[in-house]
């Protein structure tokens, strides 16, 4: 590949503010709160700080299967924040997640209460405080386990390489796009493997494996990232369109992937939730 303005690295990086494309004004190359403002705490035992993309989608889903079972100790409030904004940077948030990424929560049950951030951690500790969704055995929770951490090390590929290169950067680059697309697919073909024999990532039990993947490589396949399901032939991965389509007709798959979203179909929005009665209002 040939480029007409060859770039040319510094001996020393410099942010440059203004480079970056969509997201810009949303990365720093530094850490801690650039605003003085508490976030808000409401009557539940959990508190969601979120926005509704994939890694948000998981902690909202993890929610909804819960209560979907009877659980009412998972009640949970659900924040919007606005990352555009730069509301990640308020001082309360920081205070819960240093690493200013969403989703982050808090959970008030506990004395002292307990923050979490990072959305696998999140769904390792909700299935362990409830006993669901983390299988009980040790070799199945092990599966599970080896599941979740390699979609939580995979899609940084998949978002943040090719989602980025392919739909969100100034200009359109060749080698990137290329070198992400083979490792997508390379993923998407793990996956179809090891869900030809399978109705489930980790067999006939719904975990939280899959309620971590499937908004990701579910929503891949159905069109919902990135518009790349032609470039990437996705629909030659025929088990897991299988996999995403069933978890897709769970009603608490439906019900989380509606917090926290404020673009798209506006009944397919729900900007804060606060109780069950919210999706009636709203849809």
């Amino acid at each position: 590949m040939s480029q007409s303005n060859k770039y040319v690295p510094p001996k020393v990086w410099k942010w440059n503010k203004s480079f970056g494309g969509k997201f810009a004004s949303i990365n720093r190359p530094i850490s801690g709160a650039i605003n003085d403002k508490e976030l808000p705490v409401g009557e539940h035992p959990f508190q969601l700080y979120s926005v509704a993309t994939p890694n948000g989608i998981k902690i909202t889903v993890m929610f909804e299967e819960l209560l979907e079972l009877g659980i009412s100790e998972a009640e949970y409030d659900a924040w919007l924040i606005n990352i555009n904004n730069g509301e990640q940077f308020d001082s309360g948030f920081v205070k819960a997640n240093p690493n200013s990424k969403i989703p982050t929560l808090v959970d008030h049950s506990t004395k002292p209460q307990t923050r979490i951030f990072e959305s696998g951690a999140m769904l390792v500790y909700l299935g362990e405080k409830f006993g669901k969704f983390l299988p009980k055995s040790a070799s199945e929770k092990a599966e599970c386990l080896s599941w979740l951490f390699w979609q939580m090390s995979s899609t940084p590929y998949l978002g943040g390489g090719l989602g980025h290169f392919y739909a969100y950067a100034p200009e359109k680059l060749e080698y990137p796009i290329n070198r992400y697309a083979m490792e997508t697919k390379r993923q998407l073909d793990v996956l179809d493997k090891n869900l030809e024999n399978r109705q489930f990532l980790i067999g006939d039990e719904y975990t939280i494996a899959d309620i971590a993947a499937h908004p990701w490589y579910g929503g891949l396949v159905v069109g919902a990232l990135y518009q790349a399901q032609e470039f990437l032939n996705v629909k030659s991965y025929k088990n897991v369109a299988r996999w995403a389509k069933e978890i897709q007709k769970r009603p608490a798959v439906k019900r989380g992937q509606r917090v926290n979203k404020v673009w798209g179909d506006p009944k397919k929005q729900l900007r804060e939730r606060h109780s069950s009665k919210d999706f009636e209002t709203d849809s």
